[in-house]
Order: C-alpha cells, then sequence, then structure tokens
C-alpha cells in the first residue's frame, strides 16, 4: 500500500521540476530578449558611447611650419622632422616595465638624465601621457624604439633650424618648444607661417590597426613661406663688419640697417651682441630683441641736413646762403650753445661739412616748432614705419604748446628727440631719393610700391650734394669714403641722457647714401656707449659704412661714378 502511494508521487515531483526548469529557461530567455530589446531599441546611446570611447579615434595629419628665405631663396628658417619621447605611465605599470632597470638605465643615459629622476616622473599610474623628452634627434629615437620598452613611445614632431645661426637672429626670431614664433618674423608673421592640421574620424581595432574611415573633421591647411627683401649677402657682410668693430670699440650694442632708396626694401638690418637661436640654452630676451627697430637714441648731429630741407622750404635760407655764426656761440635760457671755434660767415653747404651748432641754430630760431616738426614727420620721423616687426617703437618727436628758444636750439642739432636707426636710414633714403618717401618694405613684394613726394625735389637735391661734402677733405666723415665713388652722408655724436641731465656715455652715428650721381643704397651706423679713447660718429661709424657699402656696391653691380668725376676735373684743369 506504502510503496503504491511512493510511485504515484514520484511522477508528481519529477513533473514540477520539469516544469520549473522550463520556466526557468524560458524566463531566461525571455530577459535576454528584453534586455536586448531595451539596449539595442529602447536605449542603445549608452553602449554605442562605451563602444566609440574604446574604437573610435580622431588622426592627425602632420604638417610643417613654412621656410623663410630671403630675397634670393636662400633659406633662413627652416623646419626639420624630429621625435618626442613620451610614456603612458599607466601601461608601464600594468606590464611591469620598471623592472626591467639595465633598459630604463640605457634610456636615461641617451636622454641625458638620471634614472630616478626619469622614474619618478613615470610613478603615477593614473596618467596616461607624460613627455619625457621634446625635440630628440632620429638617432635618439631609433636608439629608444630598439629598447622596446613597454609604455615608451615616440611621435613625430618638427624643429626650426636657422642656417645662418646669428647673422639673422634678431630679425627671423625664433618659435618656441611648441612650434610658435615668439620673436622677430617668426612671430610677426606666426599664423601665416602655421599651418593648420587636417583631422579625420577613424575606427581603429584592439591593436590600433584603421578598420573604418568615417570622413574629415576639417581640412588641412597648408602653411606659407615668406620671401623677405633682405639679401643674405649683404647681411652677412654687415654682421661680420658690425661685429668686429663693436668688440674693437667695446660698445655695449650695435646695429645697422642698409635700404634700398628706389624701393623702400630694407637690404640688411644686423645687430650686436647677437645669439644662436639654434642653441635654446643661449636664448636671453634682452640679447633677442632687434634694436634696430626697438631701440631709440637722440640721433645728434644726424638730424641737421633734415633741418636744413626744413629751412630751404620755409625760405629761411637758399642754398647759397652765407650765415654768420660769429662770435662761434650764445646763451639762451641761461644755457650755452656754442661751435669747437669760431667759424665766422659760413655757407649752408659749410654748416653742414663742420657741423656747426651755431648755423643750425641761427636757422632754426627763424623757424616756427610747426614747420620744424611737420618737416621731421614728413621724413617718417616719430611714427611706425608700417612693416610689422615686433616690439618696433616710433621714437618720440616732442609736441609742446610752447617752446623756448634753447628747445628749439637743441632740436637742430638732434637733441630732445628720439629716433630708431630704421627711421634714419628712411629719413636719409628720402633725401637721396629726391624727396620722395617709399614705403618701407621687409617681406618681397610682387610689386613695387608707389611712393609719396614729401619734400620739394630740388630741396632733397641740394642738401644730398652738401652731404658729400662731409665725405670729402674738409669734411667730419673722411673715413666713410669708398675709393672710385660718391659717397654723401653726415656723422653725429650724441651723449647719452640720464635722470637730471647727460652722463658721459655716448652714441656715435654716421648715416649716409651712395653713389651721388645716382643714389641706390642708404645705411645708418650706430654704435652705442663705445668705451675706447674714439666715440666719435666719424672716428667709430663711419669706417664700418665704408667697409659694408663698398661691398654693397660692388656685389649689387653698381658702376663707380668717382673715377668719372675725377676724370671730369682733371679734363677742366688741363683745358
Amino acid at each position: 500500500m506504502n510503496r503504491r502511494k511512493q510511485t504515484k508521487k514520484e511522477p508528481l515531483l519529477k513533473g514540477w521540476r520539469f516544469v520549473t526548469v522550463c520556466s526557468v529557461i524560458v524566463l531566461s530567455f525571455i530577459a535576454l530578449f528584453a534586455r536586448a530589446a531595451w539596449i539595442q531599441v529602447v536605449s542603445p546611446d549608452r553602449l554605442r558611447m562605451e563602444g566609440d570611447m574604446r574604437s573610435l579615434r580622431t588622426t592627425v595629419s602632420s604638417t610643417n611650419r613654412g621656410m623663410i628665405m630671403d630675397r634670393h631663396g636662400e633659406e633662413l628658417a627652416v623646419s626639420v622632422p624630429v621625435q618626442a619621447v613620451w610614456a603612458d605611465p599607466k601601461q608601464i605599470h600594468a606590464e611591469l616595465s620598471l623592472e626591467k632597470a639595465q633598459a630604463w638605465q640605457a634610456l636615461a643615459d641617451v636622454l641625458g638624465e638620471s634614472r630616478d629622476r626619469l622614474v619618478k616622473r613615470v610613478d603615477n599610474p593614473k596618467r596616461r601621457f607624460v613627455y619625457l623628452q621634446r625635440q630628440v634627434t632620429p638617432a635618439v629615437a631609433e636608439y629608444i624604439r630598439k629598447l622596446r620598452l613597454p609604455g615608451v613611445h615616440l611621435r613625430p614632431e618638427e624643429r626650426r633650424f636657422y642656417p645662418t645661426g646669428e647673422i639673422n637672429a634678431h630679425m627671423v626670431g625664433l618659435t618656441n618648444i611648441d612650434g610658435n614664433g615668439i620673436e622677430g618674423i617668426e612671430r610677426g608673421y606666426n599664423e601665416w607661417l602655421t599651418a593648420q592640421a587636417g583631422e579625420r574620424r577613424v575606427r581603429k581595432d584592439r591593436h590600433g590597426r584603421v578598420i573604418e574611415e568615417l570622413g574629415v573633421v576639417s581640412e588641412a591647411r597648408q602653411a606659407n613661406d615668406i620671401h623677405l627683401t633682405i639679401d643674405q649677402r649683404l647681411q652677412a657682410l654687415a654682421y661680420r663688419s658690425l661685429k668686429r668693430a663693436s668688440e674693437y670699440h667695446r660698445a655695449t650694442s650695435a646695429s645697422l640697417v642698409m635700404l634700398d632708396v628706389k624701393t623702400g626694401e630694407v637690404l640688411a638690418m644686423v645687430n650686436t651682441p647677437s645669439f644662436n637661436p639654434n642653441n635654446r640654452g643661449q636664448y636671453q630676451s634682452f640679447r633677442a630683441r632687434n634694436r634696430a627697430v626697438t631701440d631709440t637714441y637722440e640721433p645728434g648731429s644726424t638730424l641737421k641736413p633734415l633741418i636744413v630741407v626744413s629751412a630751404l622750404e620755409n625760405d629761411i635760407v637758399n642754398a647759397d646762403s652765407i650765415v654768420d655764426t660769429s662770435p662761434g656761440w650764445m646763451r639762451l635760457g641761461g644755457k650755452r650753445v656754442s661751435d669747437s671755434r669760431n667759424l665766422g660767415k659760413i655757407s649752408v653747404q659749410t654748416i653742414l661739412q663742420r657741423s656747426s651748432n651755431m648755423g643750425m641754430v641761427r636757422m632754426a630760431l627763424q623757424e616756427t616748432p610747426e614747420q620744424l616738426i611737420d618737416t621731421l614727420y614728413r621724413f617718417g620721423l616719430g611714427i611706425d614705419s608700417g612693416m610689422g616687426l615686433v616690439g618696433e617703437s616710433s621714437g618720440l618727436v616732442p609736441q609742446r604748446r610752447r617752446w623756448s628758444e634753447i628747445e628749439k636750439a637743441t632740436l637742430s642739432f638732434g637733441y630732445g628727440l628720439t629716433v630708431t636707426p630704421l627711421q634714419l636710414a628712411q629719413a636719409y633714403a628720402v633725401i637721396a631719393n629726391g624727396g620722395v618717401r617709399n614705403p618701407l618694405s621687409i617681406i618681397k613684394r610682387d610689386h613695387a610700391a608707389l611712393g609719396e613726394q614729401v619734400v620739394p625735389k630740388q630741396h632733397a637735391d641740394a642738401v644730398l650734394q652738401m652731404l658729400e661734402s662731409v665725405v670729402g677733405p674738409g669734411g667730419t666723415a673722411r673715413k666713410a669714403a669708398i675709393p672710385g665713388y660718391r659717397v654723401a652722408g653726415k656723422t653725429g655724436t650724441s651723449r647719452k641722457a640720464i635722470a637730471g641731465g647727460y652722463g658721459n656715455d655716448y652714441v656715435g652715428v654716421f648715416a649716409g647714401m651712395a653713389p651721388v650721381s645716382d643714389p641706390r643704397l642708404a645705411m645708418v651706423v650706430i654704435m652705442n656707449e663705445p668705451q675706447g679713447e674714439k666715440y666719435y660718429g666719424g672716428d667709430v661709424a663711419a669706417p664700418v659704412f665704408a667697409e659694408v657699402m663698398s661691398g654693397a656696391l660692388q656685389l649689387m653691380n653698381i658702376r663707380p661714378d668717382g673715377a668719372e668725376q675725377e676724370q671730369f676735373q682733371l679734363a677742366g684743369v688741363g683745358g
């Protein structure tokens, strides 16, 4: 009886278990289908985002910064391929890479760092990117690649290289480690030189291989090259001569600017002391500024030709006038103005030839301050050149409601205002170009810009002829003479201002142009604080002018005009 009851219960138990198992299986499939439907239909965004985070990548195309070249295409700044060494600390710790002590020591040695310092930089396993060193050479990069250190990687980048080194350092400038310009042309035209990298969206597998191209995020924009007006031959000649002279005279600094009279193009612009832009360890901000456009000086006697132009234009004197400078001195407002000796009655040409302060004062006192200032502005003083050079100063031309006689007098021989070497060179280029002021340029133009007639041609030509006598036997700039060529110019020596007056430091200047028969080049040389016995512009700056101008005239194949004049004079004497 009991056995029958037990037999009846067993099928019931087995049926219940079967139903339970089937129910669980069915419910599991229902749950899976429901979950799949929820993920794929109702709310697919989250997992899709998770998948994209693991597979979608943005690739960036490589770009090169534009080159800087001189007017003949010689390279002054180029980009060279290098590598950056970086590490993934999370990967390093996951693969126990730090246990390879020998390999890490080799890495430290080739990077020039201690192993402990290198390891300390990757000791945080939560970080994913750390630079170990930037801009390593291809040879170093290949050595690191062969070490096969897990978590240590290389990525391509570029480094700026300057083939001409310190010769063009101030003008061309340099870039920082990220390739952005921080000085000179590199900074002033940074956007023009910089390329925009293109970006593409791709899908990669776990091994980093591209399995799907998803489209372009942004188009690449190629960098632009820059052709400067600089002639590297003249630039090297100018720098070599200026450096040698500044070291000989122990000058604090020196600058030289050479302009093409006909076009306003800058053919040479150099400064000393300079620096090597390829050696970042030498970089110091005070050495990197382009003194030819940033530093200002009182021009001294080199301003006198501009004041003579003003006097001619305002009918104070004419080219043949005689000015009485007796007794060689005068007092104005309690201050004494004088020449080195009494020159008596002299011509306007002799005033410039002998650099007579008294002669200049006699003319300036007959003009109004407005007439003097207007002339200076028309020559380009007190205004920006418009070339876009970093840190360019506009100088200082005084503006006063009331002018005392002593203020007008000192202005006439170059005190009380400041100019840059570039501005002074432009002013002399105006005289050399028959009174036409051309817009200055350091970027080579496709077409010549139109100049403006700022002073009458006859007055500019008259002053040019007067300035030729300054370089002659009786002038103050005999050391600026060039055999075979007619040269015109003016020396200047100004004392440097200090608090409460003027100190014992000087600035020696020479500004000139050649050849006089058809002026092609204008040049300014400035020696700041020469420390030797000689500090006059005619002694420290004029010889540099002669050396550089002589070489430039020959390199540019400009025909000598001095020999023809000598032959003409000899023929006249013989007749």
